[in-house]
């Protein structure tokens, strides 16, 4: 049976949409850059905020590092102005953890905004909660995945990835572990059948329900 739910963060776990969106064209006008849409702005989610800003910027910019420094700063001070949950996440994780799964976060989001989030919203339902840094490499390379199963004391047998996006489809598969692919985050369902979604879930309930009554054996087959 699953022992542990790992979980992206932003567009899984978190609408986080907003607070981003902001914080990027904040960061944009700043240095001169025309502000971008929220639809484009989430197109640019996925891989890390380093990406984000270079996806934000005109193709050439050389102060990308200094917007992105700007970025970092913005969205520390701003990273909870209009976050919240998804509805329906918090029981979610209530019913997870009092059936015996563990819960933890794997993101591409920087490491601090991460941790600073996670015990924000979600407390102690969260046992770990990780993001990029420098000594690891960002998803969809699996590290993240394989250090937190270690703290969790979970073998990669007993553990499911969940998230919204592609790079959490190719995260799950690097990691040799089965993926939910949730449709209320950043991605349709479209997108995410083409690269590679084979179990999607439409809301917080029928994840639930897939944790508590599915097996993983069913999941590898």
């Amino acid at each position: 049976m699953i022992r542990a739910a790992i979980f992206d963060l932003d567009g899984t776990l978190l609408d986080t949409l907003d607070d981003l969106c902001q914080s990027t064209n904040r960061s944009c006008v700043a240095f001169g850059y025309a502000p971008r849409t929220r639809e484009e702005v989430r197109v640019f989610l996925g891989d890390g905020v380093e990406k984000l800003i270079a996806r934000a910027l005109p193709e050439g910019a050389s102060n990308a590092a200094q917007v992105l420094a700007y970025f970092k700063q913005d969205y520390a001070a701003h990273c909870m102005d209009h976050t919240a949950p998804y509805p329906g996440v918090l029981p979610m994780l209530d019913r997870l953890n009092a059936h015996g799964i563990a819960c933890a976060i794997v993101s591409n989001k920087f490491d601090p905004a991460v941790k600073t989030l996670s015990k924000h919203y979600f407390g102690d339902r969260i046992a770990f909660a990780v993001g990029e840094s420098e000594t690891v490499r960002r998803k969809p390379a699996p590290d993240s995945v394989f250090s937190v199963l270690q703290a969790l004391g979970c073998a990669s047998r007993d553990a499911v990835y969940v998230g919204d996006s592609d790079v959490d489809i190719e995260t799950a598969k690097n990691a040799c572990l089965p993926c939910f692919s949730v449709l209320w985050g950043f991605r349709d369902e479209q997108f995410l059948r083409a690269r590679g979604a084979t179990v999607t879930v439409r809301t917080p309930d029928e994840l639930t329900e897939r944790f508590l009554t599915g097996r993983l054996s069913a999941l590898r087959s």
